[in-house]
């Protein structure tokens, strides 16, 4: 979830987000890495949207993302439900999870739960699970094989061609020949995909994007034998 901001004189168009992390794994450091990895990955797209200017014309402006990190230590369930800015979206961070993965509460959400291995190392994850906030669901068609580089919202288990898999001398579908997550990029179809002209930009020219989920995560621990 997000806030942007038209900025007509500098012909730019801004998504404001800020990241907020709770949770036994999470840090100062971490948080400030995510939103780091977010904002890269999606302002290396170089993206552009064409805006409504006037009735019968439309300006393009250049897409960037303005995403900040913040730890919370002391995050309470109730700042989470009454949250009322879109710029804010909170992340539980535990090295378990269940089933292994991070995920965002649906489509249109401002919260979710990271795994701590998923989203280090430059992994693309955090900025997979943004781009769900934002709106955007995993493409219907998962054999791309030929289509070149996998977009940021391709799910693990993707067909890819082979340089794009996690091995690539495994045939196809095979352990280890399906889409390693390292190598998505933000492309102009993700862009575009975001609808920002359809957005609800006020007199002063900020609309939002996303949705308010509103979710408070416990800590998710392993079942015991």
């Amino acid at each position: 979830m997000g806030e942007v901001e038209l900025q007509p004189n500098n012909n730019l168009l801004v998504i404001h987000a800020v990241i907020i992390v709770y949770g036994d794994a999470a840090n100062e450091s971490l948080a400030f890495q995510i939103a780091t990895d977010i904002e890269k990955f999606w302002n290396d797209a170089e993206g552009k949207s064409a805006i409504r200017d006037g009735w019968f014309s439309k300006k393009i402006y250049d897409v960037r993302f303005n995403i900040t990190g913040k730890f919370d230590r002391e995050l309470k369930p109730q700042i989470v439900f009454e949250n009322t800015n879109p710029r804010n979206n909170y992340f539980r961070i535990e090295e378990f999870a269940i089933g292994d993965i991070s995920f965002v509460d649906g489509l249109n959400s401002n919260t979710g739960y990271f795994k701590l291995q998923n989203i280090i190392d430059n992994s693309t994850t955090a900025a997979h699970e943004f781009g769900h906030t934002l709106g955007l669901e995993h493409p219907h068609h998962l054999d791309i094989r030929g289509g070149g580089t996998p977009g940021i919202m391709y799910p693990r288990g993707t067909l890819v061609d082979p340089h794009f898999q996690y091995y690539p001398e495994v045939a196809a579908g095979e352990k280890g020949g399906t889409l390693n997550p390292f190598t998505r990029k933000v492309l102009q179809k993700d862009i575009d995909d975001l609808h920002l002209a359809d957005l609800d930009f006020n007199e002063k020219g900020m609309a939002v994007i996303g949705g308010f989920s509103s979710v408070w995560h416990e800590k998710y621990l392993p079942e015991q034998d």
